[in-house]
């Protein structure tokens, strides 16, 4: 159906400089701010946000980042850890945005900076 609003997700990562909350609170609005410029995003349409961090990234939680810096005050999130896996990308943060939205899959832009653009070189 044309015009139909579809729930759809959209991925992003960025490594993270250091483990102290300045570097963090700085990807994460960088990493925010770019899914939202390329996506078109009006944060009212979010439903929800998943944040991951890799184990070496523990000084404080992004989702008060987003909520502080992207106008993210009524959207529901989440922080977890990402999974241990040997050789993956260091201090790495992951999001998950589900947004309602007209685009089809094909439209969305996923977002992966830094080093993080290793993880998609698809893309």
């Amino acid at each position: 159906m044309e015009n139909s609003i579809y729930q759809r997700g959209i991925r992003g990562a960025i490594s993270v400089d250091n483990n102290d909350k300045k570097s963090l609170e700085s990807a994460t609005v960088e990493l925010i701010n770019e899914m939202i410029k390329e996506n078109n995003i009006d944060t009212k349409n979010i439903s929800f946000a998943i944040f991951t961090l890799t184990k070496d990234l523990d000084c404080d939680f992004p989702a008060k980042y987003a909520r502080l810096n992207c106008n993210f005050q009524k959207v529901p999130m989440m922080c977890y850890n990402e999974c241990d896996i040997k050789g993956a990308i260091e201090k790495c943060l992951r999001v998950l945005l589900v947004v309602n939205t007209v685009k089809t899959q094909e439209e969305i832009k996923h977002v992966y900076l830094k080093e993080a653009k290793k993880l998609r070189t698809d893309l």
